[in-house]
């Protein structure tokens, strides 16, 4: 039976547990209150296919393992956290009513066995964690008193198990073997022979203390998760259950003919869904989003880990000062009982760049004693690279500008804040490529991308603010159909050069109507291919391949306008939204039933965003590295005439991550007879993109390192002797960078269906001259473009 003090030691113990689980609860509360401010969604999801992705990322580490190392530590922590769960539960049984978890002897030995194997596994990994973060100094994580805490947290809560377990020992004189309790009873031999005897006063009082020791962290552990990233233990599998369900990358369509809608896009925090604002508090501060940027891999000031904990803190702010509850516990009982009911209109975090003093690039490469980082995760977790190369890639510079810029101002006022300008500048909005490589690699889900559109679509719709380099881009499409302003007559003018280039006559849908004819494709050249020189010799080898394989047909010519794809990632939807309009309504005239593009861009775009402005579903869109897969496998061109090269393809970011397209463009080059295929470090859905996606291609980049710069870099480590590409966009941003980047050696840069052009079609099909590359040929050939 149990004697007074044990009845005062189980109620206190109550009252302790159950003030700390109300404070876990309460925290949780009102930050679903802070939730509910935001745009409401609906939360109807499909259960079987969404457990089976759940499992993966949450039971499997799916894209934790990554990077190996820190998902093999995760892994320790998060199952360790699991099991020991029981372990927590025998301490307080043992405790409070002296009662194993187990009732069977055998059962409990062995139980207890694993649980001391578990407490040392999980502080190992707690010490190598601390290790990578202090010791490695992966650029990535952030370093200090916060980011500490959860070590401590863990390590003690690991530490008051085992002297808990320890002081049982000799509290009880217990005879389990010491094969089944290795760590504990190794502790217990050193306190007997530290003077501590069995069944002592100072054995009683040293378990009392470490096991209300044990209690007490475990309960403020419990207590500080909801307050701190650690959120995402709670958080991270639900976030993953309620992804999205649209396809990937799917940008949100507005309703621009809403009379009700007092603004578009997202200006304040409250703006965003409430699936958009749980993915905040999801995010564990990782860094593997930043790691991967390619605008803060170039030393630019947007940084995606830091985007989403700033508006987090802005949202813990707002829905604080809107709720006027602290959201702070047990800090809020003690400043304002009993509810934490106060004013927080007054001190918030803000973003501050012009006070800020970093080093730049070259300080910090020079500190590091390295020309650069490598900053992808298939490198190391971006550590320094082999070479020194002045365009390596480097986070250091938009880490350190993020922690200096992000600051605690204590008079300011709540309410005076603006998203755009005092939380998120509309220099990291306008560095995004929109690439989603931050999206691929994080591993609870967030997307990031949604949000930085959504808040270019505020500028652009509402304020009219946008860079003048991007607004001079838009207005030329809406004038002319094209980035480049040049006169809408000419854009048909490619066909009767590529007739004079080829001999192929390439006919028009108005042409092929007026004949009675129906071609089974439509081939939508694009403003690129229209009006770019360089991507219209893509575009001749392109229609070379599909004469040569007896496809039947046509294009738009003056019909064709711009896709949209670059209004609707700068953040004109208005302008989009006509544009698709106007080529969805000439697509179902002419009753096509499928779309070949050689521009990825363009290929997402009427795959998967048409759809909610009309385009008919029956209409299949095709990459043309889907097509020329196809027609290789089919055997209608086969790859003959020998191309012996060494090269290295380039990933496109909307054809490899948002399209899930990797494999075909490979299985292309390595069809060509000589092609020597060699991966860069950074491929396929790691591969970093060129700096031309979210509009980026027409605007200048005015701080850090060309991203195109950077890209070709890597490729050139490959030391391949032709750069590849799926991309019109990308062939021009590398063939650039390799103009940039080497002044007397000569690499080529060819989209791979120029290549298979050359091996199917072989020597003197083009007027210009011989099309198979060979080394010594490279010089006249870089000459002649």
């Amino acid at each position: 039976m149990m004697d007074g003090i044990a009845y005062i030691k189980l109620i206190l113990a109550l009252i302790v547990t159950s003030a700390s689980v109300w404070m876990f609860i309460e925290v949780i509360r009102r930050r679903l209150a802070y939730l509910s401010f935001g745009v409401p969604v609906s939360w109807s999801r499909m259960k079987r296919p969404r457990l089976a992705r759940v499992s993966k990322e949450v039971l499997l580490h799916k894209r934790l393992l990554n990077d190996v190392k820190s998902g093999v530590l995760h892994l320790f922590y998060f199952y360790g956290f699991i099991m020991l769960q029981l372990g927590a539960i025998d301490i307080m049984l043992q405790g409070l009513l002296e009662v194993p978890l187990i009732p069977w002897p055998s059962l409990y030995a062995v139980f207890i066995w694993s649980q001391e194997w578990i407490v040392v596994l999980v502080l190992l990994a707690v010490l190598l964690g601390a290790f990578r973060r202090y010791g490695e100094r992966l650029k990535r994580l952030k370093r200090g008193a916060k980011p500490s805490i959860v070590y401590w947290f863990i390590g003690s809560l690991m530490l008051s198990v085992l002297l808990t377990l320890s002081f049982e020992r000799l509290l009880h004189e217990q005879q389990l073997a010491e094969r089944y309790s290795p760590f504990s009873s190794l502790l217990a031999n050193g306190l007997e022979a530290a003077g501590v005897v069995v069944g002592s006063t100072a054995a009683t009082v040293g378990y009392e203390v470490c096991w209300w020791l044990h209690l007490v962290i475990l309960l403020s552990f419990l207590i500080y998760v909801p307050q701190s990233k650690h959120f995402h233990l709670i958080v991270a599998p639900i976030n993953l259950w309620l992804r999205r369900d649209e396809p990937t990358g799917k940008l949100a369509t507005l309703d621009l003919e809403d009379e009700q809608a007092e603004s578009f896009g997202v200006g304040h925090i409250h703006q965003f869904n409430q699936k958009q604002l749980l993915d905040l508090y999801a995010c564990v501060e990782c860094g593997r989003c930043t790691e991967v940027c390619p605008a803060a891999a170039t030393g630019k000031l947007l940084s995606p880990m830091h985007m989403i904990v700033k508006l987090r803190d802005h949202l813990t702010e707002q829905g604080a000062a809107l709720t006027s509850k602290s959201p702070w516990l047990p800090k809020g009982i003690w400043e304002h009982p009993p509810h934490g009911i106060g004013d927080y209109r007054v001190g918030a975090h803000v973003m501050k760049t012009e006070d800020v003093r970093v080093e730049n690039m070259t300080d910090l490469r020079t500190r590091d004693g390295a020309a650069g980082v490598d900053s992808g995760i298939a490198t190391g977790g971006g550590n320094a690279s082999d070479h020194q190369s002045p365009y390596c890639t480097d986070i250091s510079l938009t880490m350190k500008k993020q922690a200096a810029g992000w600051t605690w101002n204590a008079q300011q006022p709540i309410g005076d804040l603006q998203l755009i300008g005092d939380v998120m500048t509309e220099e990291e909005l306008w560095s995004c490529t929109t690439c989603r490589n931050c999206e691929e690699q994080c591993p609870v889900g967030n997307e990031h991308v949604d949000k930085i559109v959504d808040m270019r679509r505020h500028l652009v719709l509402m304020e009219g603010s946008l860079p003048s380099d991007a607004q001079r881009a838009l207005q030329n499409i809406e004038r002319q159909s094209n980035p480049w302003g040049i006169s809408r007559s000419q854009r048909a003018d490619w066909i009767a050069d590529c007739y004079e280039r080829t001999g192929i006559k390439v006919k028009t849908m108005k042409e092929c109507e007026a004949d009675q004819q129906a071609p089974e494709l439509l081939l939508w050249a694009g403003s690129m291919a229209s009006f770019d020189n360089r991507s219209r010799k893509l575009l001749y080898d392109l229609i070379r391949l599909l004469d040569h394989a007896e496809i039947s047909f046509a294009v738009l010519g003056l019909e064709e306008k711009s896709s949209g794809d670059t209004a609707r990632r700068i953040g004109n939807e208005m302008l989009f939204q006509e544009l698709a309009q106007q080529n969805i309504e000439t697509i179902t005239h002419y009753g096509v039933k499928r779309i070949v593009t050689p521009c990825p861009h363009t290929y997402h775009t009427f795959k998967k965003e048409y759809a909610d402005l009309g385009m008919p579903q029956h209409i299949e869109v095709l990459h043309h590295a889907e097509l020329l897969d196809q027609l290789i496998a089919e055997k209608r061109l086969i790859p003959q005439f020998p191309v012996s090269e060494q090269i290295t393809l380039h990933d496109s970011c909307y054809l490899g991550r948002y399209n899930d397209i990797y494999d075909a463009p490979r299985r292309i080059l390595s069809s060509i007879p000589g092609v020597q295929l060699v991966e860069m470090k950074r491929s396929r859905d790691n591969a970093m993109c060129c700096g031309a996606g979210g509009g980026m291609m027409w605007m200048e980049e005015h701080s850090g390192t060309r991203v195109n710069y950077a890209r070709t870099q890597q490729a050139l480590d490959t030391n391949a002797s032709v750069i590849s590409t799926a991309c019109p966009y990308c062939l021009t941003m590398m063939e650039d960078g390799v103009k940039a980047l080497l002044e007397h050696e000569n690499i080529l840069t060819r989209d791979f269906a120029e290549l298979l052009a050359t091996s199917v079609l072989g020597d003197g099909t083009m007027p210009s001259g011989v099309h198979t590359i060979k080394s010594e040929e490279r010089g006249a050939n870089r000459e002649g473009e």
